[in-house]
């Protein structure tokens, strides 16, 4: 089941948005990544995600991370 996981994170610079992108992408059954909300704040994933891997590995590489929000994609 596709899903699509929205999770904000702390980034305050580009190299933090880049390094957020990668952690994201390594993940297993990630099908695209993006960038984006009011203040790209939001990491947006969709695929066959686990949604607590991912927003335990960019909390332990980026500090602060939420999840938002998981949505089945159609």
């Amino acid at each position: 089941m596709k899903q699509k996981i929205t999770v904000r994170v702390q980034m305050s610079c580009g190299k933090c948005r880049t390094k957020a992108m990668k952690i994201a992408s390594v993940e297993s059954g990630v099908n695209s990544v993006q960038i984006a909300g009011e203040h790209r704040d939001q990491v947006i994933v969709i695929g066959e995600v686990d949604s607590v891997s991912l927003t335990r590995s960019l909390r332990k590489k980026l500090g602060s991370a939420t999840l938002v929000s998981v949505e089945e994609v159609k």
